[in-house]
């Protein structure tokens, strides 16, 4: 494995806990913001907002370059090239939900409408980026679970389309007032997933001490 896959792949197992916990610091922290019932983007605006543009933006970057480098580890063919590729959509999509912030609404930050907000041009783009990233991290889960399947990783095959249900049904199923918060347990779950595998990855790097068991299955080509 080359350094530069090395450090990329670094960049996605490290993607996860870093948008987890600086969501949940700003979530206990940030004057009026309910975790339950405001969505994360709605972080993004007010004073302190720089924190999650900076958030979605730099958790974005390390999972285009995670898809990078699983497109170059995961093997030969056309499938580990479109797993690459969809990952690193996920990563643009986060990106342009970043820097282009959504509308403020649901009474946050002050000022902002107790209700929906009118949409404004840079709103639409934003929820662009999340429909990308939702649809780009849907089609890599499935695309993960068909290459494992093949190489009879059961494993690996289980987990991968576990977690594209779990992401699903936990942001689909509910009332609207625990929306907000289901979709950050939504997002972590696939985030972790992109994270989980870069970490398989890498524990199957030849010469690491760690490559044995189920990460082991990493270095044999299907």
């Amino acid at each position: 494995m080359s350094p530069s896959s090395r450090t990329l792949l670094t960049g996605a197992v490290v993607a996860t806990p870093l948008f987890v916990i600086l969501w949940a610091v700003q979530a206990a922290t940030r004057e009026g913001f309910r975790p339950f019932f405001h969505p994360m983007s709605l972080l993004s605006l007010g004073e302190g907002g720089w924190v999650q543009i900076g958030n979605f933006v730099v958790v974005g970057l390390l999972i285009v370059g995670g898809g990078v480098a699983l497109g170059r580890m995961l093997g030969v063919g056309r499938l580990a090239r479109c797993i690459g590729a969809l990952v690193a959509l996920m990563g643009v999509g986060l990106i342009v939900a970043g820097v282009f912030v959504t509308d403020g609404g649901a009474g946050f930050p002050a000022g902002a409408p107790d209700g929906a907000p009118v949409m404004s041009w840079h709103g639409a783009v934003h929820e662009v980026g999340f429909v990308l990233t939702q649809v780009a991290f849907i089609a890599a889960g499935i695309l993960l679970t068909v290459r494992f399947s093949r190489q009879r990783r059961r494993a690996w095959a289980v987990w991968s389309g576990a977690a594209v249900l779990a992401a699903v049904l936990v942001a689909a199923l509910g009332d609207f007032e625990t929306l907000a918060i289901r979709l950050v347990i939504s997002s972590a779950i696939e985030l972790g997933l992109i994270s989980v595998v870069a970490l398989g990855v890498l524990r199957a790097a030849p010469g690491n001490p760690a490559r044995t068991g189920v990460a082991a299955e990493f270095a044999r080509e299907g």
